[in-house]
């Protein structure tokens, strides 16, 4: 069991927030410099403090790490109890670098109430590493709400023309979801004799209809947060009006959030539930994959594209979750990583276009490799990671959750294998579009190739998509017991 004097996981949730609040507090817009540098300097202690999380982790255990247990409410027996296992442990560390390269990405395009904007992310950080550290139910459920309130000022503060209607409607649906969760969890305390211990509503002995209104109470809140088809229709809006940092978080990060929940909630605690709905849920997830696919191509908006796209290959992670085997469930856990590296590289690469010509319009592009060779050597290999290219991370996911699909059934494996045409289909007539052919536009000619800051932040964001791509095996070894584990606890029956 790895244990440690010193709280790692408090470090990690706390250290952004106390640097976010900081920057609130000292930040000014006539220091607009000393704000950026604070920012940067606060996200880079928040992944310091990850990583012993990574070097004194135990791969060979499938119990919770680094744990914590305080008491917070005991009238009703809620606890400040954290933890990691091999599943969650690669979100807190991608949260945590997601972060600075957010703080890069913002550098000079944010002019206006810049402590604000930083603020928010830093705080943002450290909500969602709490999400995917608590062990308490009602902790977890405070996190995973908080989350919502940095993200709608983000959109609605520093986003685009229709940025108030995006921000409501991210924030509407996504609460109405989350009520009809905490109803669920009420319900657990109240069975599993008033406690929000996670890890004991595991084992909480529940009849089978109990478990199916539980299951539906849950995926109400992690199919809108992933977001699942039908309930995506958010998140083209979002990503659309949010700033570009915002769009990196929202795709990198948040939408692994509800993925965590079934992970974490819906299988282990209503695994009879889960095991009889898996047809409905690998259905919905192949229309996602193919249906979403196909609206992805005829987008003329590049944000809307790869948001899209986001929702396409969330459709994996969730087909992968209901696939029940090992196979099927770690290319889950891996897509959601490929997916955090590779679409938060992809609206990095849209926000470098729109910096430049303040258009997301496919059709204002082309012959962009003429004036910027450098930029797109990195869009090339974003995209080619975005339809799975072996080498790229994005093809690990996606071929593993392939293998776990024909290993459950043929004819599903087959139906997911084509997400890789459609994939390369939107992906490669964006990058055609705007990247090759003639200059038609004129103020595509004036454009300038990328600074220093934004091919480090490139760099950096293609260096892990390869890593990821070509070496898996860091990512693979630590999720494995972990999730064996969980797979055994689903196939016994709590009936």
């Amino acid at each position: 069991m790895a244990s440690s004097t010193l709280p790692w996981l408090t470090l990690a949730i706390f250290v952004p927030i106390v640097a976010g609040l900081l920057v609130l507090a000292l930040g000014r817009d006539d220091r607009p410099e000393f704000t950026r540098w604070l920012s940067l300097l606060g996200s880079i202690a928040g992944l310091l403090v990850t990583i012993p999380l990574y070097t004194g982790f135990d791969n060979s255990t499938a119990a919770m790490q680094f744990e914590e247990k305080t008491s917070w409410i005991s009238a009703f027996n809620v606890n400040y109890h954290l933890g990691i296992d091999g599943i969650s442990l690669w979100f807190v560390l991608l949260t945590a670098f997601i972060t600075i390269i957010v703080v890069l990405a913002g550098w000079e395009v944010i002019k206006n109430r810049v402590a604000q904007y930083m603020g928010a992310f830093l705080i943002l950080s450290g909500l969602m590493v709490g999400v995917f550290s608590s062990l308490d139910g009602l902790l977890f459920y405070v996190f995973f709400e908080a989350t919502l309130i940095p993200m709608y000022l983000i959109i609605g503060v520093w986003g685009g023309p229709n940025r108030v209607y995006a921000a409501f409607k991210f924030f509407l649906y996504t609460l109405l979801g989350s009520l009809l969760t905490l109803i669920a969890f009420i319900y657990l305390w109240n069975v599993s004799g008033g406690t929000f211990d996670i890890l004991t509503w595991h084992d909480v002995k529940l009849g089978y209809t109990p478990q199916i209104l539980i299951f539906i109470a849950l995926l109400m809140a992690f199919a809108v947060k992933v977001p699942m088809w039908p309930v995506h229709t958010w998140l083209p809006d979002a990503h659309v009006e949010a700033p570009t940092g915002g769009s990196v978080v929202l795709a990198a990060i948040m939408l692994k959030l509800g993925a965590y929940g079934f992970l974490r909630f819906s299988l282990p605690i209503v695994p009879d539930a889960a095991q009889n709905l898996s047809v409905f849920m690998i259905t919905l997830s192949l229309i996602a994959v193919i249906y979403i696919g196909l609206v992805a191509i005829v987008q003329d908006d590049m944000k809307k594209l790869v948001a899209y796209s986001s929702v396409a290959h969330m459709g994996f992670v969730t087909l992968g979750f209901f696939l029940f085997n090992v196979t099927g469930l770690e290319g889950a856990i891996m897509q959601m990583i490929s997916h955090g590296f590779v679409s938060g590289a992809m609206f990095l690469c849209i926000g470098v276009l729109y910096d430049r010509m303040h258009s997301r319009e496919i059709a204002d592009y082309g012959g962009v490799v003429k004036v910027m060779p450098r930029f797109v050597t990195f869009f090339v290999l974003f995209s080619m990671a975005n339809c799975g290219l072996p080498g790229t991370s994005g093809f690990i996911g996606e071929f593993t959750v392939i293998m776990g699909a024909v290993e459950y059934n043929f004819w599903v494996g087959l139906l997911t294998a084509t997400a890789l045409i459609t994939g390369a289909s939107y992906s490669l007539w964006m990058l055609k579009r705007v990247a090759f052919g003639p200059i038609e536009n004129p103020q595509v000619a004036a454009m300038s190739d990328l600074s220093g800051r934004e091919f480090f932040i490139l760099s950096v964001m293609a260096i892990a998509v390869l890593y990821m791509g070509i070496y898996p095996k860091p990512f693979t070894e630590v999720m494995h017991v972990s999730v064996e584990a969980l797979l055994q606890h689903v196939s016994v029956s709590k009936l």
